[in-house]
């Protein structure tokens, strides 16, 4: 039993929100997959079934799963966690507000003033300006201000733009992430899975 493959519970309307594009971008963001000794579940329905059979799955515990629950932060900083919700906001069309909080994060740890000054002229053409391909949901006086401020970019110009998405990430996608069809499934799998290990 314990090497009987899964099958996915998604229905066709969750898989036509997950396109081939984004489910290779999920696949290309986990690099590397590694089996581990205390493994229960994976992510092989996230993979294009071409790929499947030159990658090693991805495994999870019950326990990994489950914490990603305990907190926002958590989540975050669990490289699997942060992949499934960026994955979930994309079904959802506010992916920018990952993408957004993981750019600021980048910029952080530029030591070079012109690297610094190109990467904040990048972020702001991106997610800030009200004209943004992919503009983050900011007020106009924090737009504002975080244009001043990257006119002289420093490490902490996109602080406070950055903490405005995080709580809005924490307060209204990471509830509805826990809700979601995609977590739950998930995590049903990995308690099953352990399940049939132990018989």
């Amino acid at each position: 039993m314990a090497n009987q493959p899964f099958t996915c519970s998604y229905s066709t309307t969750d898989w036509k929100k997950l396109h081939c594009k984004d489910i290779q971008a999920m696949k290309t963001r986990l690099g590397c997959l590694s089996n581990k000794s205390d493994s229960c579940s994976d992510f092989s329905e996230f993979l294009p079934p071409a790929q499947e059979r030159s990658t090693r799955y991805l495994k999870l515990s019950t326990d990994e799963v489950t914490r990603w629950a305990d907190s926002f932060d958590t989540l975050l900083s669990n490289k699997y966690g942060l992949a499934a919700f960026r994955t979930f906001l994309k079904t959802e069309f506010s992916d920018e507000n990952i993408e957004f909080w993981l750019a600021c994060e980048d910029y952080k740890k530029i030591k070079s003033p012109a690297k610094m000054m190109s990467k904040a002229n990048k972020i702001y053409k991106e997610f800030i300006d009200v004209h943004a391909p992919r503009e983050v949901n900011i007020d106009h006086r924090t737009r504002e201000e975080t244009k001043q401020r990257l006119m002289e970019p420093t490490p902490n110009s996109l602080n406070e733009v950055q903490a405005k998405v995080y709580s809005l990430m924490e307060k209204d996608s990471y509830p509805r992430f826990i809700r979601s069809k995609i977590y739950q499934d998930l995590l049903n799998r990995t308690q099953i899975y352990c399940q049939r290990k132990s018989v």
